[in-house]
C-alpha cells in the first residue's frame, strides 16, 4: 500500500465518522436493513469529471458486496445528462455513502473542469501549467490528482520534496545570494538532491540571480 492508499483510507474513514457518528438513525428507524436500492450519479453541468475512483473506494468500504458499473472515467468530458456510473447496493448503506462521495467527486471535479479551462489556455504552447500547495488541509492528494486530471501538472507535494526560495527567505537570511549559497550548503551537508526553485520579484532580482548562478558554475567548472 502505498502513501496516497494510506491517506485515502484514513480521509474515508473520518469523512464516514465526521457525517454517520453512532449510524444513520433516520435510515435505520425508516428503512429495513435487507432493503437493496439501484442509483446512478447524473451529471448536471459540463465539465471534466473526477472522484470516480473515490466514490467507488467510499461505497466499496461501506457494502464490500455493492455492484459499482462505471460508465465513464475519471479525467473525461461531460455533460448534462450523462450518467457516470449505476451502484446496486443496500439501500442504507447508498444513503450513508452518498453525500461523501458527491461532496468529493463535486470538489475534485471542480478543480478538473478549471485545470482544463486553464490548459486551454496555453494549448500549442511550450508551457506547462503546474499547481501550488494552496491546497484545502487533509486532501491535498485529492485535489493534486484532480490537477492531473484535468490535464495539468503537480508542482511539489510539500515542503520536504522541493526547494523553494522565497521572498520570505530572502528577507530572513538577508540577502538572495545568500539563500541560494546557504541551499547548497545545506543540501550537501545533509546529502539531499532536491530540485530547486527561486521566487524573484522583478526583473533585477532575475539578473542578480542569473549572475549568481552563472559565477557559481563557472567556478565549479573551473575547478573539475
Amino acid at each position: 500500500m502505498d502513501s496516497n492508499d494510506e491517506l485515502l483510507e484514513r480521509f474515508i474513514r473520518q469523512g464516514l465518522a465526521e457525517d454517520v457518528g453512532e449510524g444513520d438513525h433516520t435510515s435505520m428507524a425508516c428503512i429495513r436493513s435487507t432493503r437493496l436500492s439501484k442509483a446512478k450519479l447524473l451529471i448536471k453541468d459540463d465539465g471534466v469529471l473526477s472522484g470516480v475512483r473515490i466514490a467507488t473506494r467510499i461505497f466499496k468500504e461501506i457494502a464490500p458486496a455493492a455492484d459499482l458499473e462505471v460508465l465513464i472515467q475519471d479525467g473525461s468530458q461531460v455533460k448534462p445528462g450523462d450518467i457516470a456510473f449505476h451502484i446496486t447496493c443496500p439501500t442504507r448503506a447508498l444513503l450513508i455513502g452518498e453525500r461523501l462521495a458527491l461532496n468529493t467527486m463535486q470538489r475534485m471535479s471542480g478543480i478538473s473542469t478549471l485545470s482544463a479551462l486553464f490548459l486551454q489556455e496555453v494549448e500549442g504552447l511550450p508551457v506547462k501549467i503546474l499547481d501550488t500547495r494552496k491546497t484545502t488541509p487533509g486532501i491535498r492528494f485529492l485535489e493534486k490528482e484532480a490537477v492531473r486530471l484535468g490535464g495539468c501538472h503537480n508542482y511539489r507535494d510539500g515542503l520536504y520534496d522541493w526547494i523553494m526560495i522565497k521572498d520570505n527567505h530572502v528577507e530572513a537570511c538577508g540577502s538572495i545570494n545568500m539563500a541560494i549559497d546557504r541551499v547548497h550548503e545545506y543540501l550537501a551537508k545533509t546529502s539531499k538532491s532536491l530540485p530547486i526553485t527561486i521566487e524573484v520579484r522583478n526583473l533585477v532580482e532575475l539578473q542578480t540571480v542569473l549572475d549568481h548562478v552563472l559565477v557559481k558554475l563557472l567556478a565549479t567548472s573551473v575547478v573539475t
